[in-house]
């Protein structure tokens, strides 16, 4: 059964830095792409950023120049370092992967809070 588990989150002043990471198991295949969402309260769930298994990566506008996604191939870990943290970034970060059929995994999420 494949698990997706993240760490990393917590509380961080503005402008302070934090590093997800996103550890997959059960499952000895990479997948398609790997990323993270994000949903702040009251708000939908939004895309944050992906990364293919080829290492194309996609962020959103709002997260562009501050955040970077990476991943390690042979641990079927993905990674992002967000830096500039604004409060507006406050959300449960939600670590994703698609596999090569189309399945779609989501962990638990982590809570981040960046305050003013």
């Amino acid at each position: 059964q494949v698990q997706l588990e993240e760490s990393g989150g917590g509380l961080v002043q503005a402008g302070g830095s934090l590093r997800l990471s996103c550890a997959a198991s059960g499952t000895i295949f990479v997948f398609n792409t790997m990323g993270w969402y994000r949903q702040a309260p009251g708000k939908q769930r939004e895309l944050v950023a992906t990364i293919t298994n080829g290492g194309v990566t996609s962020y959103a506008d709002s997260v562009k120049g501050r955040f970077t996604i990476s991943k390690e191939n042979a641990k079927n870990t993905v990674y992002l370092q967000m830096n500039s943290l604004k409060p507006e970034d406050t959300a449960v970060y939600y670590c994703y992967a698609r596999g090569w059929d189309g399945y779609e995994y989501w962990g638990p999420g982590t809570q981040v809070t960046v305050s003013s």
